[in-house]
């Protein structure tokens, strides 16, 4: 995190103006009017992590105004998450009021006019994405932008202690890993679009493919897993396995079918390359997370048209 900006060493009628320069310069270009202008003090931090800007924020009350004029003259349209970690925030963008309590989350577009009221001290955590690196479809973002999201479960549960450890931490990564951190942040961000829009509504093709692709790579790191399921896959993502099932309709596979499948793959993949002694059958099935080596064998013959014998003699030879 860059170092800590304060308004404790500057004299008092310098506060304001220094403290408007260093919100609009760490977060986006706005106006800023404190409830008492003669007792002010407020703190702010900020940094990079890729592509995704951190802040960490704390202040007397005040309201924070993003007008038409501010939004000329910032660069890239960008998404912000806002955490409220302490007091609470009234939130208003497009006419439509929110209240944001302790703990609690809201998204919005700062290419659209909104304003903030913090009626008493707070204490905030705030990321801005840029809307080009999501990958999302704008009506999915548009959507959710205004809205107030409890972070006590769900993928909201997840962001909230993975974001403070990153405000806190973002000087001590690499440029390649600060990149996949951010792409972290961009797949917690999809999945919280995902969870939040519609439960039978249509879903985007590109918010479809994403998903589909981030749990065929989860479930790819976990075949060993003899426990792994749609149960446990859409717990993972924080979806419903009605949903999950709905994305892979398209894929032209239950996920039941894919995880057999992939098991199946890796499976002969080592079978075919061990050289040397006779493969332990039962081990390279364990390995894979097949429970049973009896069903192992008959699966994988009834794929293969081989045994797991018969299928490394075949390669060995």
């Amino acid at each position: 995190m860059s170092p800590l900006l304060t308004t404790d060493a500057v004299p008092d009628q310098d506060k304001l103006d220094y403290w408007r320069t260093v919100v609009s310069s760490a977060l986006v270009p706005m106006s800023v009017t404190p409830q008492d202008d003669r007792r002010f003090a407020g703190r702010i931090a900020s940094d990079r992590l890729g592509y995704v800007r951190l802040s960490a924020v704390e202040a007397d009350a005040q309201r924070t105004t993003r007008t038409r004029a501010h939004i000329a003259r910032s660069g890239e349209a960008l998404v912000a998450i806002g955490i409220q970690m302490r007091g609470k925030a009234h939130f208003t963008q497009a006419g439509q009021r929110a209240t944001v309590g302790e703990r609690q989350m809201i998204v919005y577009d700062t290419a659209r006019p909104y304003s903030v009221e913090y009626p008493e001290r707070f204490a905030a955590r705030i990321l801005h994405i840029p809307r080009r690196n999501l990958g999302l479809p704008d009506d999915r973002i548009d959507r959710l932008s205004g809205t107030v999201i409890d972070t006590a479960e769900g993928t909201g549960a997840l962001l909230v202690p993975f974001l403070a450890t990153l405000v806190t931490s973002t000087h001590m990564y690499s440029a390649a890993v600060a990149g996949r951190l951010a792409g972290h942040v961009v797949d917690l961000f999809a999945t919280l679009v995902a969870e939040h829009g519609p439960a039978d509504g249509p879903r985007a093709d590109g918010e479809h493919n994403a998903l589909a692709a981030r749990v065929r790579a989860y479930i790819d790191l976990h075949l060993g897993d003899p426990g792994l399921s749609p149960r446990t896959v859409a717990a993972e993502h924080h979806i419903s396995v009605r949903y999950l099932h709905r994305v892979f309709e398209a894929e032209g596979v239950t996920v039941s079918r894919l995880v057999r499948q992939r098991r199946l793959e890796k499976s002969a993949r080592e079978l075919a390359g061990a050289k040397g002694a006779v493969p332990v059958v039962s081990a390279v099935a364990k390995r894979w997370g097949f429970v049973s080596p009896p069903h192992f064998s008959r699966v994988f013959r009834e794929t293969f048209g081989y045994s797991p014998l018969e299928w490394w003699e075949l390669h060995a030879s």
